[in-house]
């Protein structure tokens, strides 16, 4: 009796500490993109790291439509941490375009890198320039995705009209590249880090003559509209298979944000901490991560207030904020 009273009290203490460290296991959900760009893999890799390296933790990283669906789900309390453009995000903290009476409370942990606009078509389909879209078959992203959002101001900025001028499909970059090889589509728009595995695959495709279109004229009026958030930017000819002179660009920055009231200081802190001083984890599954650096941690880079915890690791760092 004694015996068996000994095995059920040791039973449940045991019941009790497994339940007690599950309660302290911290759980965060990284909204990140669809498996063809960028967001996604260096995503996986900041959750491996957060797994790897924080206590008590457990990270995911969600495939989803983009930033607009990375913000939504912030809002929704869904996860906690996102990959976002600067533009995207604007309109969320503002509660303007696609969240329109749903603002969402935002704060930005870090700036990554610049993320380029890609205006992509092939040879073969008459388009050399923005104004020759008109009338043709054009993805302007997926849905819940701020390529979607980008392009539409490209195309404003161009003085095209995106539902009179062009027949639109809404698919993502993997989706837009198998659709343009099968001729379904004319044109894509895709904005991301460098390079895009999607857009290689379809300039080392045999038989195809991958072409991108200039566009770098349309950031004086996008900014003038939208707010001092856009640049001018160059894919170098090197980027891609097969082409044979740089690509003029508008490029927004990419931000790492939580929601306003989902971390702590603390948190904030340590999770800045780890992707600065082990870049070398991310770098080593995509190296647009080389890009992310203390440099870019100026306030006027992000349109959305900063989290303490961040401010305080930079600040740390000799950033001035």
């Amino acid at each position: 009796m004694k015996r068996g009273f000994k095995i059920a009290i040791a039973a449940v203490s045991a019941a009790l500490v497994c339940g007690a460290a599950l309660a302290q296991q911290k759980t965060y959900v990284i909204g990140t993109g669809g498996t063809g760009g960028v967001y996604y893999p260096i995503g996986g890799a900041l959750a491996n790291l957060l797994s790897k390296n924080m206590p008590n933790t457990q990270a995911t990283a969600q495939v989803t439509g983009g930033s607009v669906a990375n913000l939504q789900l912030i809002g929704a309390g869904q996860s906690e941490i996102a990959f976002t453009m600067a533009d995207a995000a604007l309109d969320a903290q503002k509660g303007e375009d696609k969240f329109k009476g749903k603002p969402v409370g935002l704060q930005t942990l870090m700036v990554l890198y610049p993320n380029i606009m890609h205006v992509v078509t092939i040879e073969g389909t008459g388009i050399e320039k923005m104004a020759d879209l008109k009338g043709k078959r054009v993805s302007t992203g997926s849905g819940g995705s701020a390529t979607e959002v980008m392009a539409f101001r490209v195309i404003e900025a161009a003085g095209l009209d995106k539902d009179k001028d062009m027949k639109r499909e809404r698919l993502g970059v993997a989706e837009s590249v198998n659709a343009i090889k099968d001729k379904k589509i004319d044109a894509f728009f895709w904005v991301g880090g460098l390079p895009t595995s999607a857009v290689t695959d379809l300039g080392a495709t045999p038989g195809v003559k991958l072409k991108l279109i200039d566009h770098a004229d349309a950031v004086d009026k996008m900014n003038a509209k939208y707010g001092n958030l856009y640049a001018a930017a160059t894919i170098k000819k090197s980027v891609y298979p097969g082409q044979e002179k740089d690509n003029k660009v508008t490029a927004v920055w990419n931000l790492l944000v939580t929601g306003d009231k989902q971390m702590t200081d603390q948190e904030a802190y340590n999770i800045v901490k780890l992707v600065v001083e082990k870049k070398a984890d991310l770098v080593a599954v995509h190296k647009e991560a080389e890009s992310f650096s203390t440099d870019n941690q100026v306030k006027t880079n992000s349109p959305l207030p900063w989290h303490p915890g961040a401010v305080k690791y930079f600040t740390e760092k000799g950033v001035k904020m």
